[in-house]
């Protein structure tokens, strides 16, 4: 249900009487930012709901699905999907429930396992792929141009915060 006044900019008054322009301009940005996770989220579980997905579930579906033999060891899938080991561990217990992904030994470590999408995870993953791609992923309010420079602006940004270093 929509909000009867944007939130955002109620704090960006408050914080403009308080202090300068540029935090209260920052702050509305990082805010809007935020929240705009928070919408897309919920919008996206929204949409996977009727593949028994979460959006995490559904990244980690992906991951594998675009790994030359469907498998990574969780560790990796962590690094990759940049979080915490003990939150790969949690999805990857649930697809494997649901007969997404199995748990394998990896081949040459054994303190390693192994996480393998199935041929149930593949068709779920391309069919959630069908629906979030015709929903532009929540991001039909801008136009084409705009979502490259909201690429551009947020790759700098993560640039910034040390999310990945410069080429070369």
């Amino acid at each position: 249900m929509p909000l009867k006044l944007d939130p955002i900019a109620e704090a960006r008054r408050h914080w403009e009487a308080r202090w300068p322009a540029e935090p209260a301009r920052a702050m509305a940005a990082i805010t809007s930012i935020m929240r705009s996770q928070q919408l897309l989220l919920a919008r996206f579980d929204e949409r996977l709901k009727p593949f028994r997905l979460t959006f995490p579930r559904y990244e980690a579906l992906m991951l594998l699905s675009f790994t030359t033999a469907g498998e990574l060891p969780i560790g990796k899938m962590g690094e990759r999907l940049q979080v915490h080991r003990s939150s790969v561990t949690n999805v990857v217990e649930k697809l494997v429930a649901d007969g997404l992904a199995e748990r394998i030994p990896h081949p040459t470590d054994g303190r390693a396992t192994l996480v393998r999408i199935t041929s149930a995870g593949r068709e779920v993953a391309a069919a959630a792929t069908e629906v979030l791609n015709a929903d532009l992923f929540g991001l039909r309010a801008l136009a084409p141009a705009d979502q490259e420079e909201l690429v551009r602006v947020l790759r700098e940004l993560r640039r910034d915060v040390g999310d990945f270093g410069r080429p070369g």
